[in-house]
């Protein structure tokens, strides 16, 4: 064999071990990335079959913050952002109005906090953690009353703290409950919820499952009330 052939041979065995080795290597990657993308892919389809679950409104679950006559035939669900200013109207007009409708209404509290409220998110943990004091309706109440003030520190959890003192609540716990996992979910359940029955802004009001405009007075959400008793 001549010199010349003897050489395109040795180009052509050379050629034929580098495609086999590129073929092994790319063989063990997928390899690899079937091991990394197997067990998230199972972890997103267990945690959408067992983590917290969203809920629309209208259905009221266990881990609801309920206010009212728990049997009532009238079910109003708020979608709410303690941040929005337009939230706080909307707790003032309920609480003018509450003391007419307690007896007729259950009244859920579900969490919607906007990106653009940058405090809104840690408002939203903190009031789920005082309800693990038993304490949610008045953290939500205090929240709003001083929305104004808070809202517009750089760190709003030295003030949280304060109003968790005034109620006699333990803050150290409260610290250790709005960093866990629960909380976290919790609120994010709620936004998926609203997300999910076309919630597109702070606050939003549904009666029995369906969407109704927010009133502007006590006059309005009574009747919208009485509609549902009635039936």
């Amino acid at each position: 064999m001549s010199a010349k052939k003897e050489a395109q041979r040795r180009i052509k065995e050379e050629k034929q071990a580098a495609a086999a080795s590129k073929a092994r290597a790319g063989g063990l990657a997928l390899k690899i990335a079937a091991g990394i993308l197997v067990p998230l892919v199972i972890g997103v389809l267990l945690y959408g079959l067992f983590g917290q679950q969203a809920s629309p409104p209208g259905a009221v679950t266990e881990s609801d913050h309920v206010r009212g006559n728990p049997d009532a035939a009238a079910t109003l669900t708020v979608y709410a952002d303690f941040q929005c200013p337009a939230c706080g109207d909307e707790t003032e007009l309920m609480a003018r109005t509450w003391p007419r409708i307690s007896d007729r209404v259950r009244l859920v509290l579900r969490h919607y906090p906007l990106d653009v409220h940058n405090h809104a998110f840690p408002a939203a943990r903190y009031a789920e953690a005082a309800g693990r004091q038993n304490r949610f309706w008045e953290m939500h109440d205090m929240l709003y009353a001083n929305q104004t003030l808070w809202s517009n520190v750089a760190d709003p959890l030295p003030l949280f703290d304060g109003y968790a003192t005034q109620l006699g609540l333990n803050v150290e716990q409260l610290h250790a409950d709005m960093e866990s996992t629960e909380i976290r979910d919790k609120v994010l359940a709620d936004q998926r919820g609203g997300a999910r029955a076309g919630v597109l802004g702070t606050p939003t009001l549904f009666l029995n499952g369906k969407q109704i405009p927010t009133p502007r007075s006590s006059a309005e959400l009574i009747s919208k009330i009485d509609e549902v008793v009635s039936q």
